[in-house]
């Protein structure tokens, strides 16, 4: 039982709790109350997503440059890696005996030409005296074979002297093409000859270059179940342009175009090699770089998402999916980035109609959140942009 002055201290502080108690309960109230947060209704739209693939580069023509004839490297005309056009001499092979064959040779011509104007003297003497039957006919004939081995020895002397001068001819090596000269692995004074192991050089033309990748069976019919045609040459040939990112990561300025290389898949390997043709005006590519080819696949009805409003769990993509009931629920999803970098589209977990929280951070399943309009145009601005 309270006493008097209980009851009096009661009546004081009965207003305070009451007022204490009205308070918590507002507070509580706008605590509970759903905080807004920008949801984005995913709608289809165009896409385009690449596939890179590594590559080897070879220029258009890759051609080794060997000697023809046997000698000593005497002269070397150009350096390492410099450009050189049809025809530019490259090196000069030092072999005397060349020479000395066509000194011989052209003595051989003066007396092989002597025997013939002899032998055509022996005819004219002999002709008059046979038409006045002083001399058998067969005197005459004998004279004019006589003639015809001179000749004949005199032809073959010439080609002897031909044969030198071609041979001396191969003693100086030009470009049979412009491109760029490879490594030179011999020097001055070394002994070559048309059957050395190494090439005297390479010379590649890199006006155009083949960026060479392989695909195994599964990434063949991948790449071609989403491009339209009954044959792999119509399905290349309606392909758009390809993109080359060189060794650094940089896009190469050109675009190239897709070949099939081999129409074969290697056993051994289980792949399937095909080139890219890219031109290459600037001689930029080099022949035996490394590159990678990036491969563009459209897609008219993607369904897009943010990077930003996605996150990662144990090696999977995860977005806060918005229910019916307005609640957030953790939902994964496979997906494939964008060209750009800041947007996925999406394989599976999500379909048309489905709403996203974008900007939500550390949300729990089955927090009820207040949606806010989200403008779609600015959102996917940044990836349009960069599809054109």
């Amino acid at each position: 039982m309270l006493h008097l002055s209980d009851k009096r201290l009661f009546c004081a502080i009965a207003p305070l709790l009451l007022l204490s108690c009205h308070s918590n309960k507002e507070k509580g109230g706008k605590d509970n109350a759903p905080q807004g947060y920008a949801v984005l209704t995913l709608q289809p739209r165009p896409a385009t997503t690449y596939r890179d693939f590594p590559a080897t580069v070879q220029g258009q023509q890759v051609v080794e440059i060997r000697p023809m004839v046997d000698g000593y490297l005497e002269e070397i005309h150009v350096p390492e890696g410099a450009t050189v056009t049809k025809g530019q001499l490259l090196f000069k092979i030092s072999n005397p005996q060349y020479e000395q064959a066509a000194i011989t040779a052209r003595a051989a011509i003066k007396i092989a030409e002597a025997d013939v104007n002899a032998a055509k003297m022996d005819v004219e003497k002999v002709r008059p005296l046979v038409q006045k039957d002083i001399v058998s006919k067969y005197e005459l004939q004998s004279a004019q074979y006589t003639l015809q081995s001179k000749e004949a020895a005199l032809a073959q002397a010439q080609a002897t002297l031909a044969n030198a001068q071609t041979n001396i001819g191969y003693t100086f090596i030009r470009s049979p093409q412009s491109g760029v000269i490879g490594l030179i692995p011999y020097k001055i004074g070394a002994l070559v000859n048309s059957t050395t192991t190494n090439p005297l050089t390479t010379l590649s033309n890199t006006g155009n270059v083949f960026a060479y990748f392989s695909l195994n069976e599964k990434q063949l019919l991948g790449l071609s179940a989403h491009i339209p045609g009954n044959t792999i040459d119509e399905k290349l040939q309606r392909l758009p342009p390809v993109e080359l990112l060189l060794a650094d990561g940089s896009p190469y300025g050109e675009k190239g175009r897709l070949e099939s290389a081999s129409g074969l898949i290697t056993t051994t390997t289980g792949t399937a090699t095909f080139k890219a043709t890219f031109p290459n005006p600037q001689g930029l590519i080099r022949s035996g770089a490394s590159a990678t080819v990036r491969i563009p696949r459209q897609d008219d009805t993607a369904l897009l998402i943010p990077q930003s409003a996605t996150y990662e769990l144990q090696n999977k993509v995860f977005v806060y999916k918005l229910t019916t009931e307005g609640k957030v629920l953790s939902t994964a999803v496979e997906s494939a980035p964008t060209g750009d970098g800041q947007f996925l589209i999406v394989r599976s977990g999500l379909v048309r109609g489905d709403r996203i929280v974008l900007n939500g951070f550390n949300l729990k399943d089955g927090t009820a959140v207040k949606p806010l309009p989200v403008n779609t145009d600015s959102l996917y601005q940044v990836h349009d942009t960069a599809s054109q």
